[in-house]
């Protein structure tokens, strides 16, 4: 095109066009009109008809109180918030915690506990009477987004609980619906391991034969309200049960051969990803290819007994930091890149009253008087000893190693700050 004809061209481009006459602008001003009134109304019905998140990001904690020295849950929320954790999750319907976590703007998942279950699945009215003593009083200040029914109920010894989970299920959402809170509140049950057959390699993994009796009716309802696959995936316990095969490496997210599954040709560097995808396969087999699984426990003891392999300070630190890094990522699995891996750490704190073996007792990122436990750049509500010194034994290093130490050194300072940040 002749540079006098691109001018022209341009020329005519950016002139303004003559108004258009007084009708034609009654014609667009009406559908302009008719448009935004057409797209609000499909926003509203979209936002009534539409969940909301229950969880934000990718990283949560389980906040047990198993214990007789915990900080009171005021101070906890102050916790919760310096360490910039936004997804939490009891296992009860406290009020203390409830009206603690009011204006707090932090998620809560509360719970129906197993001793629960029988009664409100017997009758609609309890449940009903539950959500008007543990929900109603309290949301939306107190910012209630999930409820779990039960706890690790199947695969357990007590046949009549497991018959009684998807009544109480259907019947605590029926009350919401009644309340217009179904698609605020999501609804679920987490799940142990025991559910599974066997889980190695992840392809192999498929449900119990006989927990589908039990498994399917909550299954096809969870798969109508879109509600995620809860399981507690620990693969601390997967190698303390056998430390003689497994690389702790592998368990840890550190360096090692991995796994790799012959028949879908997936290579895992992790035990948390095998065992997520393992659940995903399983979700499959049965019939639920398009269900999320989302981890409701996932963590690494601190001590334990003799008998408790892999269980100390050390690898408690490398499991959470690597977990919370690789969360960090967000991103998928291997057999489901498309899903964002989210995750409860278990827990907030070491709870001194559990039964059980030492392990039980230390699985927390903080103390009972809230200061650090397990050290992954959270601040306590009050100051560990040991932490700062090593800082500044490090720093201290760093200098008389010479400037390029101490850049190296402030440099993964700040990467782990933002790590942190953006986590958060």
């Amino acid at each position: 095109m002749p540079r006098t004809a691109r001018k022209a061209r341009v020329l005519l481009l950016s002139s303004p066009p003559p108004p258009p006459s007084p009708p034609v602008m009654l014609r667009r001003g009406g559908v302009v009109l008719l448009l935004v009134v057409v797209v609000l109304g499909l926003l509203a019905a979209r936002c009534d008809g539409k969940k909301v998140s229950s969880f934000v990001g990718t990283y949560g904690v389980n906040y047990g109180r198993i214990a007789d020295n915990l900080p009171p849950p005021t101070e906890v929320v102050k916790l919760l918030r310096m360490a910039r954790i936004k997804n939490v999750k009891i296992y009860d319907a406290d009020h203390t915690v409830l009206d603690a976590f009011r204006g707090s703007g932090l998620n809560l998942v509360i719970a129906v506990t197993n001793g629960e279950v029988k009664d409100i699945a017997a009758s609609p009215a309890k449940a009903m009477d539950w959500l008007n003593e543990n929900v109603q009083p309290y949301y939306p200040s107190t910012r209630i987004v999930g409820i779990t029914v039960g706890n690790e109920v199947l695969g357990g010894a007590d046949a009549g609980l497991a018959e009684a989970l998807i009544g109480a299920v259907v019947n605590i959402h029926d009350a919401l619906k009644m309340l217009g809170l179904a698609t605020k509140i999501e609804l679920t049950t987490p799940h142990s391991e025991a559910v599974f057959a066997n889980s190695y390699p992840p392809s192999a993994c498929v449900f119990r034969d006989d927990l589908m009796v039990y498994l399917k009716p909550l299954l096809d309802f969870f798969s109508k309200t879109g509600a995620p696959f809860y399981v507690n995936a620990y693969p601390f316990l997967a190698y303390m049960s056998d430390p003689a095969h497994i690389d702790v490496n592998y368990a840890l997210f550190k360096p090692n051969a991995g796994i790799y599954d012959a028949k879908t040709r997936l290579r895992y560097d992790n035990m948390f990803e095998a065992q997520v995808d393992a659940a995903y396969f399983a979700l499959e087999a049965a019939g639920y290819p398009e269900m999320e699984v989302r981890v409701a426990e996932t963590g690494w003891a601190s001590a334990g007994d003799a008998t408790e392999a892999g269980a100390d300070p050390a690898n408690a630190r490398a499991y959470n930091f690597n977990l919370r890094k690789r969360l960090f990522l967000r991103k998928g699995t291997p057999y489901r890149p498309g899903r964002v891996a989210k995750a409860y750490i278990f827990a907030l704190f070491n709870e001194n009253l559990k039964p059980g073996p030492t392990t039980e007792r230390h699985y927390g990122l903080f103390k009972p008087d809230g200061s650090v436990s397990i050290d992954l750049g959270f601040k306590g509500l009050v100051p560990s000893s040991s932490l700062p010194s090593s800082s500044i034994i490090s720093f201290k290093r760093a200098r008389e190693r010479g400037w390029m130490a101490l850049v190296q050194y402030s440099a993964t300072l700040l990467s782990c700050t933002f790590i942190f940040l953006v986590l958060s």
